[in-house]
């Protein structure tokens, strides 16, 4: 109890120290907190970091797609967060013919896209506009395919552009989508966070005006919020969709107020300048929950934490060395150290949730006599030196990178490793591990739909190598024809028997070690609504909205 007070108590310093630290002439977030007052009932929300852009198909980090996801964009398809069965958005219905290869999709009709300060569309969304977003990233020669870097990582992991056969515009509510090859997982992933809808005319616009890199940081969406402005390092502000096609949302302003340091978002949120945080440290779970003015929601996560090798380095391309250092190291304890009891030990990418899981996966012991047996036997010398590289920012799979680093550094100097952590800012570090700079790398997944392909094939298969997403490097032939064989076949027992090969397949050959699957959280004041934990992606701030006090409303002058 003294230590829970103690660090609230420090918690409430970093915050007074931070407000008297900066003048409002010096707070380049003073005018945001300035708009505050005038919005009452706007929403901040303590974010962990910049976007990289307002466009989740060219990122698959969830900085990006929590900025931009749900808050600027809508789907043809939503998961019910409750069931995860899929639901109809754009699309208000749709027909799969009997051999599963056609897909026809009813469009909704009457749904307007965000009017800006940058642009005032005529018309409202179509057919034109599904077309233009997904032969944006589907095909290498269409206009805006290499705006922006022309790298669509979620899509590419998945060879979805070698799936799909043809887009079709029926009429100008009605498109047909025909693949090469049946696809049980395809109506998901056109719910996932990264299948949005662009607007098809403002890319015209821009192309008029040789403008068009400003799509993707100029956003122009259907979702509940438009974008009003960004600072980095500082905040992104959002205003409502007063037209959106569900109910308008009931805040008057929504603000990301970017925070990296999980101690100062706590802060933030005790003196109430914040009504939400994003990846609260697990050090400090335990003061929220004890705060009476602070809600503290947890869910299983659909996620996994892991040690991946670089499976194209010598000699972390020998399974025997890979296996000898995964050996080397205590997950039971790690999990104890970095997870505070708020995760599962990992046995497999897929989560124990899931209709695929299967429990007869072999889980290595903490055996380091056997790990050096194993590194000799691959002639690995004592003190071989190598890189381990750390996420420099915080995920629900991996609350503290740097710290499980270094305890895997002690592990493996029990072993005669000699191991050197590496970190970068969050940008640098994804570029160069894509350019397969590192070793060895401690990162994760979080799904954004619960089929089980959504592990397999982002994270190990071939096509995910050159996308960036298989950190691995690792391109192994049979697993990659069960998982192809497994989502050509509808029958959910017969898919789960060939992942089990596939599980096996990944035990023998060790490219990455499973560590954990964490629980996720959702931080909030106790004035908040309608925000609730999303398993199957980013968040959602369509729903949510604060309890005004009538007395602190009055005294800012404003109106109930």
């Amino acid at each position: 109890m003294k230590r829970l007070c103690h660090t609230y108590s420090t918690l409430l310093c970093l915050s007074i120290l931070w407000i008297s630290g900066c003048s409002p002439a010096e707070n380049t977030q003073q005018p945001f907190l300035t708009d505050s007052v005038k919005a009452p009932n706007g929403v901040i929300y303590c974010s962990e970091g910049n976007p990289s852009y307002f466009n989740p198909q060219l990122d698959t980090s969830s900085t990006t797609s929590d900025a931009s996801t749900h808050q600027i964009y809508s789907r043809l398809l939503d998961f019910d967060e409750q069931t995860g069965r899929i639901q109809p958005a754009l699309a208000s219905s749709w027909l799969v013919s009997s051999d599963g290869l056609t897909y026809t999709f009813q469009l909704r009709r009457n749904v307007k896209f965000h009017t800006t300060d940058y642009f005032s569309p005529t018309r409202t969304f179509n057919a034109e506009d599904v077309l233009f977003s997904f032969n944006r990233w589907l095909d290498p020669q269409h206009p805006y395919h290499e705006v922006n870097g022309g790298n669509y990582p979620y899509f590419d992991s998945l060879n979805l552009a070698g799936k799909i056969k043809s887009i079709k515009r029926i009429n100008g509510y009605r498109i047909e989508i025909s693949l090469y090859e049946r696809d049980s997982s395809f109506l998901a992933n056109l719910a996932t966070d990264f299948a949005v809808i662009l607007s098809a005319q403002y890319a015209d616009a821009l192309m008029l005006d040789k403008r068009q890199h400003e799509i993707d940081f100029y956003p122009i969406g259907t979702g509940p919020y438009q974008f009003d402005a960004y600072q980095k390092n500082q905040f992104i502000r959002f205003l409502p969709h007063h037209d959106y096609w569900r109910a308008p949302p009931k805040a008057q302003q929504l603000i990301y107020d970017i925070t990296p340091s999980s101690a100062i978002r706590f802060a933030k949120l005790i003196t109430g300048e914040c009504d939400s945080i994003a990846y609260p440290s697990q050090a400090e779970i335990d003061v929220m929950r004890a705060d009476p003015n602070i809600v503290v929601e947890e869910a299983p996560g659909l996620n996994v934490g892991f040690w991946a090798f670089n499976t194209r380095k010598p000699p972390f391309d020998q399974p025997d060395v890979r296996r000898g250092l995964a050996l080397a190291i205590d997950k039971n304890s790690i999990l104890d150290a970095i997870y505070f009891n708020s995760a599962s030990r990992a046995r497999s990418l897929i989560t124990p949730s899931s209709w695929a899981y299967n429990s007869d996966i072999e889980s290595l012991s903490y055996n380091p006599v056997k790990a050096r047996e194993l590194l000799n036997k691959a002639n690995i010398p004592k003190g071989f030196k190598m890189t381990l590289w750390a996420m420099p920012v915080v995920r629900a799979y991996n609350p503290n990178a740097k710290r499980m680093a270094q305890l895997i550094k002690n592990y493996l100097a029990a072993v005669d490793i000699d191991v050197t952590i590496v970190s970068y800012d969050w940008q640098a570090f994804r570029d160069k591990l894509s350019q397969g700079e590192h070793d060895s790398v401690l990162i994760g997944w979080s799904a954004d739909n619960g089929d089980p392909d959504n592990f397999y094939r982002p994270l190990l298969s071939c096509d995910a190598i050159p996308s960036g997403t298989n950190r691995a490097m690792w391109c192994n032939e049979e697993f990659n024809a069960l998982i192809n064989a497994a989502i050509r076949i509808p029958d959910v027992d017969l898919r789960a028997s060939l992942y089990a090969k596939a599980n096996h397949i990944i035990a023998r050959e060790m490219p990455l070690v499973p560590i954990a699957h964490a629980n996720r959280y959702q931080v909030k004041a106790n004035t908040i609504n309608g925000l609730s934990i999303n398993p199957y992606g980013s968040i959602r701030f369509e729903n949510v909205y604060k309890e005004i006090n009538p007395v602190a409303l009055e005294n800012q002058g404003g109106q109930p």
